[in-house]
């Protein structure tokens, strides 16, 4: 058998993400991936194009929990930012800043940044071509764009929340809600994630309430680990407000099924356009990120409840979602509707893989990954 290629990954080498798939490939008998920091790429993406031109599989992982990074990002998207409106901060102001856990800094300017930095990689991968990279920098770009994926899913024929179109503030929000007669809305900022930036809006019989995470001090906007319903008008205005001119995606509220009482979706997880795992996630309240409150709910009992038609197809929808990008693995969020009676995918994640304790068939989900790529290639998976 030919000598296995390695694997190249870029992340932030502190982060979790990178050591446990440092750990999965020491499992699976693998040498240790060359890491290549992100705070690097955002000095120069050349860093990358040092690297020798022979076979590898190349890995991007996600650029979070870096304050370094997250400043860098920032600053590489200071250009465009001028031009899409939104919170903007000038070079200089970046580098003024204290890290402040938990506060949003300019959102979509941190995300222009973001796609800047992907264009330069998707430009080194072209002068690689013995490079097999698992996620196309486009189709990242994609998946941090709520907005672009939910009309593509539904083109796709994919059931999606309906997206409330023409919305540019607040006021213009309640009229398109009049017009379209729905009573409750998910505003979410495009390039959210792990539900930051998103609030449920909702009108009823004179009466608004908004249910989110995000609130104002002082210092500036922050996301807080606290679900909280805002009835007062203006603080729910004034966050409406910074949703929407950050850009946001609006969509219907479904309702959701119940197991056991409680809400719940699932976080599936799609290995080479496949379901490989899946995450049951419960919670009293209709945000069910596991970090808000939420807990994990086990699968048996949910596949037992399911309708088995109503399962197949939910699962032939993360099959459709999961082929429409570029992706070893895609993390998808997927909701039933009440009493089991369909189906929506709320929306897709590029890094969605983090899953810690999860196994399949005795492997955890990097572990799986691992083999999936390798075998993706044509490659024997080495025996542990």
């Amino acid at each position: 058998m030919s000598a296995l290629p390695g694997f190249i990954v870029i992340g932030n080498a502190e982060n979790r993400r990178v050591s446990l798939f440092q750990d999965a490939l020491e499992r699976q008998g693998l040498p240790p991936a060359k890491v290549v920091p992100w705070r690097d790429l955002l000095e120069s993406p050349a860093r990358l194009a040092e690297l020798p031109d022979t076979e590898a599989f190349v890995r991007i992982d996600a650029a979070g929990e870096s304050w370094e990074v997250e400043k860098g990002l920032l600053k590489r998207g200071y250009e465009d930012a001028l031009a899409h409106g939104g919170q903007v901060l000038a070079p200089d102001e970046v580098d003024a800043l204290v890290e402040d856990h938990g506060r949003i800094l300019a959102p979509r300017q941190g995300h222009l940044g973001l796609l800047r930095v992907l264009s330069e990689l998707e430009a080194v991968f072209r002068e690689r071509p013995s490079w097999r990279v698992l996620q196309s920098p486009a189709s990242i770009g994609d998946l941090f764009d709520k907005r672009v994926t939910s009309r593509r899913y539904a083109a796709l024929g994919v059931p999606v929340p309906e997206p409330l179109d023409g919305v540019t503030d607040v006021a213009s929000l309640r009229e398109r809600m009049d017009e379209e007669g729905w009573r409750e809305v998910f505003v979410k900022v495009s390039c959210g994630s792990s539900a930051s930036c998103l609030g449920i809006f909702r009108r009823l019989r004179g009466h608004e309430s908004l249910i989110t995470t995000v609130e104002q001090s002082p210092r500036g906007w922050f996301n807080t680990l606290k679900v909280r319903r805002i009835r007062e008008p203006e603080p729910l205005e004034r966050v409406l407000d910074f949703l929407l001119r950050e850009g946001s995606q609006v969509e219907r509220s479904i309702p959701k099924a119940r197991l056991g009482g409680d809400l719940f979706d699932c976080r599936v997880l799609a290995v080479r356009g496949e379901p490989a795992f899946i995450v049951v996630r419960q919670s009293r309240l209709p945000i069910t990120n596991l970090h808000l409150g939420g807990w994990r709910g086990e699968l048996e009992e949910l596949e037992a409840a399911v309708p088995r038609n109503e399962w197949d197809a939910a699962m032939e929808s993360c099959r459709r979602v999961a082929r429409a990008h570029d992706c070893l693995h895609v993390g998808i969020d997927l909701m039933f509707e009440e009493y089991f009676t369909g189906h929506r995918v709320l929306e897709a994640n590029a890094f969605g893989d983090l899953l810690p304790g999860l196994k399949r068939d005795g492997l955890t989900v990097y572990e799986w990954e691992i083999r999936e790529a390798l075998r993706s290639a044509g490659f024997d998976v080495p025996a542990t």
